[in-house]
C-alpha cells in the first residue's frame, strides 16, 4: 500500500469511529429519557399509595370523629334523664317532707280522739249535774285543742254516702231518707286538714 492509501485509510478509519460515536450520543438522550419516565412513574405510584394511605387515615378519624359525637348525644341526653330523675325523685321527696310534717302528730292525734269520744258519751249519761258540768268542760277543751290542731268532724247527716268519707257498717230501707243518703251515724269520722284520719261509720239508705 503506497503512502497516500495508507492516508485515506486513517482518515476513513477515523471518519467511521467519530460517525459510530455520534451515533451512539444520538441514542443516549432516548436511554436518559426511559429512565427518567420510569422514575416519574414510579414516584407517581408512590404518591398514589401514600394518597390512598391517607384517605384511608382520614376516613378512620372521620369515622372516630362520628362516634365520638354519638356518644357525646348519649351522655347528653343520659344526663338530662338523670337530671329530670333527680328533679322528681326531689319534687316526691320534698312533698313527703312536707307531710312527714304536717301529719307528724297523727297517731297521738287518735288516740287523743279515743278520750275525746269517751267524754262525749259520758255526757249522755244521766247523772249527777256536777259531775256532768266538770266532764263538758274537759269535753269543751279537748274540742278546742282538736279543732286548733286542724281535725273536723266529718258530716253525716243529711249527706249522701261517700266512700271517700264513711264506712257503710249496714244498709236498711227507709221511706224518709233518699237512696244511697245516710240514715244514721255509728261512730264519729275526723278529717285531720286535709285527710281522712277516721272514717264515719254509718247506716246507708237501699232501697
Amino acid at each position: 500500500m503506497s503512502s497516500r492509501s495508507k492516508s485515506y485509510y486513517k482518515v476513513f478509519q477515523t471518519t467511521s469511529k467519530g460517525a459510530n460515536m455520534t451515533d451512539e450520543k444520538k441514542d443516549e438522550p432516548e436511554v436518559e429519557s426511559e429512565v427518567e419516565s420510569q422514575d416519574i412513574q414510579e414516584k407517581y405510584e408512590e404518591l398514589l399509595e401514600e394518597l390512598e394511605l391517607k384517605e384511608k387515615e382520614l376516613q378512620e378519624v372521620k369515622q372516630a370523629l362520628e362516634k365520638q359525637e354519638e356518644e357525646t348525644k348519649e351522655y347528653i341526653s343520659l344526663s338530662q334523664r338523670l337530671q329530670a330523675d333527680f328533679e322528681n325523685f326531689k319534687k316526691i321527696t320534698d312533698k313527703r317532707n312536707k307531710d312527714l310534717i304536717k301529719f307528724a302528730n297523727e297517731d297521738i292525734i287518735k288516740d287523743f280522739l279515743d278520750c275525746y269520744e269517751d267524754f262525749g258519751r259520758a255526757l249522755e249519761i244521766e247523772n249527777d249535774d256536777d259531775l256532768k258540768e266538770g266532764v263538758e268542760l274537759i269535753y269543751n277543751k279537748f274540742k278546742d285543742i282538736l279543732t286548733k290542731e286542724g281535725i273536723e268532724e266529718i258530716p253525716t247527716k243529711g249527706e249522701k254516702f261517700d266512700l271517700n268519707k264513711h264506712e257503710a257498717m249496714m244498709v236498711q230501707k227507709s221511706d224518709d231518707v233518699e237512696n244511697d243518703y245516710i240514715i244514721e251515724e255509728l261512730m264519729k269520722g275526723y278529717m285531720y286538714k286535709d285527710k281522712v284520719l277516721k272514717y264515719s261509720k254509718v247506716i246507708v239508705c237501699k232501697k
